[in-house]
């Protein structure tokens, strides 16, 4: 077992691949190239067997690089660390801190396994992987990894995922957790913490229970409240961290409820245009066929008062006339 301790000064007890299995990996991976590279060969000399010798001997090269250093590299990277072999006996490629492996790390396995397996007949690689504690070949020196055992036989009774407790033992640190001040654990140990629930199922009983204290240990100086008594600090790890992601829940839908309240409030008022309401007039007698028509009506005009004229002054009236001489008539008064 290799104790490979991450960035966050967390073990890991991963088991590391030991020469046997790791060259039945590697016998194949290169059974599968080959027969691969000879295929590819034959359709070729099908298709075009008029080249000459150098053209073959180039297509040759190329194909030889192609299956047996390309393609390993591209299939390392793009796996995070698994080949066909390594797959098939559940091993995968990791760096020496226990994370993935990236493009750089599978370059320089890939140009050296080249070398030390393959031109070398594999001689280099036997050598160094026997005297090596970790199994490592000189591949894995210049790269900085680890091949690791992703299953262990026997490992799947044998660790458990996280032990069982009490429910009413819960209940009761119930109201600690909702209490516990979280502000001051740092970052890097909420990490540690997630690396470790994530790969519990994988560890040993024993070592799983060491780095659980551990960091349940560290936890409680951060928090000042030491671990109750009766709780499993692998248990006890995953409360704190369930309650750290409850809290943090809270506060985004705080945020996002805020949010939608400023956007619904903060918005100016727009008032709409007013239009008055046009109606149809009224129209009598019988109905008439098709679409009705609408003839406008006149205006109605009302008569106009205007103030009368001032009356003109009353005439004095006329004096009665004399009567006529010698007609012995008289008008009437």
């Amino acid at each position: 077992m290799s104790d490979l301790v991450t960035g966050e000064a967390v073990v890991l007890g991963l088991r590391t691949a030991k020469l046997p299995s790791r060259g039945l990996a590697v016998t194949l991976d290169l059974a599968v190239q080959i027969v691969g590279l000879v295929v590819t060969t034959l359709v070729l000399s099908l298709l075009a067997p008029d080249l000459d010798e150098a053209a073959v001997a180039a297509v040759t090269i190329g194909l030889t690089v192609l299956f047996l250093v390309a393609l390993p590299i591209m299939i390392e990277t793009l796996s995070r660390g698994r080949s066909l072999g390594k797959a098939a006996l559940g091993l995968r490629v990791v760096r020496s801190d226990g994370g993935p492996v990236r493009f750089r790390h599978s370059l320089v396995r890939g140009l050296v396994g080249f070398l030390e397996i393959i031109v070398l007949f594999g001689v280099p690689a036997v050598i160094c992987s026997v005297v090596s504690s970790e199994g490592k070949r000189l591949g894995d020196v210049f790269a900085g990894t680890l091949v690791v055992r992703e299953r262990v036989p026997g490992g799947g009774g044998a660790a458990a995922a996280l032990p069982p407790v009490n429910p009413q033992l819960l209940q009761a640190i119930g109201g600690e957790l909702v209490a516990l001040d979280l502000t001051a654990v740092p970052e890097p140990l909420w990490l540690a913490v997630r690396q470790f629930l994530g790969r519990i199922g994988e560890l040993d009983q024993a070592v799983a229970h060491r780095m659980s204290a551990r960091l349940a240990d560290d936890l409680a100086a951060r928090t000042g409240h030491p671990v109750p008594y009766g709780v499993h600090p692998a248990a006890y790890l995953g409360a704190v961290l369930t309650e750290r992601q409850r809290r943090e829940w809270t506060r985004a839908q705080g945020y996002a409820f805020q949010q939608q309240a400023q956007q619904a409030h903060g918005r100016p008022y727009a008032p709409q245009p007013y239009a008055p309401q046009q109606y149809a007039p009224q129209q009598y007698g019988p109905p008439q066929s098709g679409p009705p028509r609408y003839a406008p009506q006149p205006t109605e005009l009302r008569p106009q008062h205007h103030p009368a004229p001032p009356a003109a002054p009353a005439r004095p009236p006329a004096p009665p006339s004399p009567p006529a001489s010698g007609t012995g008539f008289a008008p009437p008064a």
